[in-house]
This record gives structure tokens, C-alpha cells and sequence, in this order.
């Protein structure tokens, strides 16, 4: 859907082949107006993910932005964009974010192509800018994979590709350490179920109220897809596989759920109603220089390519 370029639906079979829309939305653009803290199926920018105190400094200048968290409370998830090609199974959206636009810097022009073959769902997405700024672009799907609405995802069988991760702290912000996951609640290099660790009284999950943490990808080649995760629910067998070109996963369970949205079945969302797997550069890479860079210039493109696999076991 144009507004926020987002996801509203997908429809995925199952080993019995019954179909069932595994993405959390709703039915109508204003019920996602007024529940835009939960960015459902959004396109995430200019900045997704969280950059400490809405502030940061580049080549030299200070910039104060309108708020800290996914591109401010005004960002691409709650603009319109142009749908500028469409059949059955691609879709073009384009934006322009204007120079200063929630205090980020430069204009910048954003197309985001959706295209769905053979069992995969592709986004591509592009960006180019007239003046230095950040750019950080994800799609914020909540998936549940035995149907949006059908209870909660602790039973999901998660794999996550990825031996360490960014540490939060109480304030959800990367403390700029990169840790390994061994011994921790977010050891996912092996099958575990979602819900297995997730009121363990461990210090990062009481910080998040659950997962909400970035994963540093396994990226042996260096550039190209890797294998980011693969997520099944037992129950229906229905299996999502995720390749990207980005340098991290961000992993939410679905904590801010609370049973008060009623999604597109007419079914509520209840407390860990879904799961973002959201492929990204990682948090407040900005004032972190020994993250991967999320610095685009005039001449240069941002191109990042994140493919999801759907199956059935």
C-alpha cells in the first residue's frame, strides 16, 4: 500500500496447502494512522532503528533530529508515497524526504521495489541524496506464521545466522560492544524456539521487555546475500528463510503488543502476537565509527537487497 510502503497482507500455504496472511496489519490506511508506534509492514526510514538523544555529527556539523527512533514521529512509515509501477507481482514506490525533513540533512530520493516470484518476496531498495547524510532503510514486517491473529509466536523455531550481537542499554541503545551470544538467551545459531529464553532474567532481555536486539550477521564474503534467519511454526509447517545484503538483523518479539489492535481477520494482536526480523545497518551507527558506515554522499547510491523464502515443511 502506498501509505508508508508498506506490507498489508501476504498469503503463504501451508503443507496442506491452506493459505493464511502471515503479516500483522490492518484492513483500512487510518487504523494504521493511529497505531503508527507499531510501524506495521512499513517502509522504515530515513533512519531505521535508534539514534542516541535524536543527535548526531557529520563532517564536522550537528544535527538535532525531530526524534530518536525510525526516522522520527513523522518518518517514511506515515508518508505517502507514489506508486510509480504495479502489476501482479512488482511494485515501485518512490519518495522524496526533503532537505531537513525531521532534521535530516539533504534531499533524498528513496524507491523501494517489491517482487514477488516463485514462492520469494524481493525488496530492493535505492536511494540517492544532493548533500552527505545517514541513510538506514528496513521493512518492519510482524510476521506470525501460522496467521496473523492465531496467538503468539513463542512457539516459532528460530535460527538466526549470526555469532554475536550489539548489547542495549536501559535506554535500548547500543552500548557500541560487540558480543558474543554464547551462554546468552540470544544464542540462536542452532533451532530454539522464540519463546524458549524470553523471561529468563537476563539483563538484556529485562532491558527490552523481551527481544529487541540487533544480530552482526555471519559474513564470511564480505559483500553479496548471506543466510540471515529462518523462522518455522511447528503447527502449520509454514517456513520463512531470509537473505540480505545487510550487515544486521534486528530481532523484536513483538513486546509494545498489548491485545487492544485488532488486525485485518478482525482477530487482536495479543502481547508477542508477532515477530520483526528486520534486516538493517546497525543502530546509532552514526555515532559509532566502528559500526559499518550508513554515510551516503552526493555521487554515491544506497542499494541494499533482502530477500524472504517461504515454504512448507
Amino acid at each position: 500500500m502506498p501509505y508508508g510502503a508498506a506490507i498489508q497482507q501476504l498469503w503463504a500455504p501451508d503443507g496442506d496447502g491452506e493459505r493464511a496472511n502471515v503479516v500483522l496489519g490492518f484492513a483500512t490506511k487510518e487504523e494504521y494512522a493511529r497505531s503508527s508506534g507499531h510501524f506495521f509492514g512499513a517502509t522504515i526510514g530515513r533512519f531505521a532503528n535508534r539514534i542516541a538523544g535524536g543527535r548526531f555529527e557529520l563532517d564536522g556539523a550537528v544535527y538535532e533530529l525531530a526524534g530518536p527512533l525510525h526516522g522520527g514521529p513523522v518518518g517514511f512509515d506515515r508518508r505517502l508515497w507514489d506508486l510509480a509501477e504495479s502489476g501482479v507481482d512488482r511494485a515501485v514506490f518512490r519518495y522524496r524526504s526533503p532537505d531537513g525533513e525531521m532534521g535530516y540533512p539533504g534531499n533524498l530520493d528513496v524507491e523501494v521495489t517489491y517482487t514477488l516470484a516463485g514462492g520469494t518476496l524481493r525488496i530492493d531498495y535505492f536511494a540517492e541524496t544532493d548533500r552527505t547524510t545517514v541513510v538506514n532503510l528496513t521493512n518492519h514486517a510482524l510476521w506470525n506464521m501460522a496467521g496473523e491473529g492465531e496467538g503468539t509466536i513463542d512457539g516459532h523455531v528460530l535460527t538466526v545466522n549470526a555469532e554475536s550481537y550489539t548489547p542495549v542499554d536501559d535506554g535500548l541503545l547500543p552500548t557500541g560492544e560487540i558480543a558474543s551470544v554464547v551462554g546468552t538467551p540470544l544464542d540462536f545459531r542452532t533451532g530454539t524456539a522464540v519463546g524458549a529464553r524470553l523471561d529468563s532474567d537476563h539483563e538484556q532481555l529485562r532491558r527490552a521487555g523481551g527481544y529487541d536486539h540487533n544480530f552482526v550477521l555471519n559474513r564470511p564474503g564480505g559483500t553479496g546475500l548471506v543466510h540471515a534467519a529462518r523462522i518455522e511454526e511447528p503447527r502449520s509447517g509454514r517456513v520463512l528463510e531470509i537473505e540480505t545484503t545487510e550487515p544486521g538483523l534486528q530481532l523484536y518479539s513483538g513486546n509494545l503488543l498489548a491485545g487492544d489492535l485488532v488486525g485485518t481477520g478482525g482477530r487482536p494482536y495479543p502481547r508477542r502476537g508477532g515477530v520483526a526480523l528486520e534486516t538493517q545497518h546497525f543502530p546509532d551507527s552514526p555515532n559509532n565509527p566502528a559500526f559499518p558506515s550508513t554515510v551516503l554522499r552526493p555521487g554515491d547510491t544506497f542499494a541494499s537487497t533482502t530477500l524472504y523464502r517461504f515454504s512448507y515443511s
